[in-house]
């Protein structure tokens, strides 16, 4: 049982203010343990810092909890160009927030789905670690791991390997839609917004009354189609190279349709500090299993700074 004090961290209600990252204006909220370590979540399409809000009482007792609503969502700036939501300006996002509420000392990150996309973009950016103690990775891949894992197996073919890739590529099938400028929209600007909770328990069985959506839930959903349209060609098609040395855990959901676990097959290629967690979960899972991301974040989070801590120790001694 937590004591009062805790308590007040996860009812106290969060602080709103902006950080600019160039032309964009970011909406960003804090609340949580102000003296604790900072976590930064990131949600992905078509949420705001909203979807957060079973998993942020979880975790405020121990963290001072950072979300923010990504460029062309929620409260933040919605730039009309395409260009505009490429991943390395939605990483440089990233670090506008990281800096402007964390200057000189790294955090932690959380992300889901685009969010963890662009904080995949982020990590593997030289001197990351600066930035960045830790990520944890929640059904969002790197594009680039993710352009070479599906051309590797086509260069030496099995039919395993095939399988593999038609399976992922089956689950991604609606990005093809997602990246067409009428269709793609089309469902959308019809009502989506308004059988969004019904659609989630039919995608996956959640349960609607879990889904809290922004108000802004409709232009959210036509705005953030963008990133589809921005990225997925240009980095699965010729996928770069992408390293880091930031400590990252997966966790992947069993039951996710949209993001399979087997696409990150080749992960610790990219990775020098990687940790792989599995849960019984579909895609949302900040919605349907909030307990287990909070347990593995947290986990995760205080394995990082407890090796630190030996490391500064026994450079001392």
């Amino acid at each position: 049982m937590t004591n009062s004090a805790n308590d007040s961290h996860s009812t106290r209600p969060a602080v709103a203010r902006t950080v600019r990252s160039g032309s964009v204006e970011l909406a960003v909220f804090e609340q949580g343990n102000p003296t604790g370590p900072t976590l930064v979540l990131v949600h992905g399409w078509p949420d705001t810092h909203q979807l957060w809000d079973r998993v942020v009482p979880l975790v405020a007792d121990k963290f001072r909890v950072i979300r923010y609503d990504s460029r062309g969502a929620g409260q933040s700036t919605v730039p009309t160009a395409v260009a505009d939501y490429r991943l390395a300006l939605l990483a440089q996002d990233l670090f506008a927030v990281i800096d402007a509420v964390s200057p000189g000392e790294p955090v932690h990150v959380l992300a889901h789905d685009w969010g963890s996309v662009e904080a995949w973009e982020a990590v593997c950016e030289p001197d990351a670690g600066r930035r960045i103690a830790s990520f944890t990775s929640v059904s969002g891949p790197n594009l680039d791991h993710l352009g070479t894992w599906t051309r590797r197996g086509f260069v030496a073919p099995t039919p395993g390997k095939v399988w593999k890739r038609l399976t992922q590529a089956v689950a991604s099938a609606y990005t093809v839609l997602f990246q067409t400028p009428v269709l793609g929209p089309l469902p959308f600007r019809l009502g989506m917004d308004r059988i969004w909770p019904q659609f989630l328990r039919f995608f996956e069985g959640q349960d609607p009354k879990m889904v809290h959506s922004a108000p802004t839930l409709r232009a959210d959903m036509i705005n953030g189609l963008k990133l589809y349209r921005a990225n997925i060609r240009a980095k699965l098609g010729n996928p770069a190279v992408r390293r880091t040395d930031v400590p990252v855990q997966l966790i992947l959901g069993l039951r996710d349709k949209a993001v399979r676990p087997v696409g990150y097959e080749d992960t610790e290629e990219w990775v020098s500090d990687l940790r792989r967690r599995e849960i019984p979960s579909g895609h949302w899972s900040p919605i349907s299993h909030p307990e287990d991301l909070a347990r593995l974040t947290t986990d995760f989070v205080m394995s990082v700074i407890g090796r630190g801590e030996s490391e500064e120790s026994a450079a001392i001694s």
